[in-house]
């Protein structure tokens, strides 16, 4: 009776060893692009540098700096806008870099990073 499933002897033929390896060596690749991604940070303003934020590769904001100009009592809807604004930017501009620094790791093929954070 044949044997059912699996490859003669247990050995994987020659492509699907290489494959596999270039799977492993793509996982360490992306693995170490993440790490160097949640390192660094990105940086964005609104209301011409009234407001500017610094974000992390972790999805935090590091910092927020506010010029005295752009805090007015009266006015703290303008404030939490420009806020929002300069944070959603700063997010934007670190997923961008992450999306392309991930495309080049895989060769643009989408789904396969299932599980990672970016």
């Amino acid at each position: 009776m044949a044997k059912r499933g699996g490859f003669p002897g247990g050995a994987m033929p020659g492509n699907m060893n290489n494959l596999m390896k270039q799977a492993q060596r793509m996982q360490k690749q992306m693995e170490e692009k993440t790490k160097e991604i949640e390192e660094k940070e990105w940086e964005a303003s609104a209301g011409g540098g009234a407001v500017t934020i610094k974000v992390s590769g972790k999805k935090e904001i590091t910092a927020v700096t506010l010029s005295k100009e752009v805090v007015d009592p009266d006015d703290i809807e303008m404030l939490q806008d420009l806020i929002m604004a300069a944070a959603n930017e700063a997010f934007r501009k670190m997923e961008d870099e992450s999306q392309a620094a991930m495309g080049q790791i895989t060769g643009g093929l989408g789904g396969l990073g299932g599980g990672f954070p970016f």
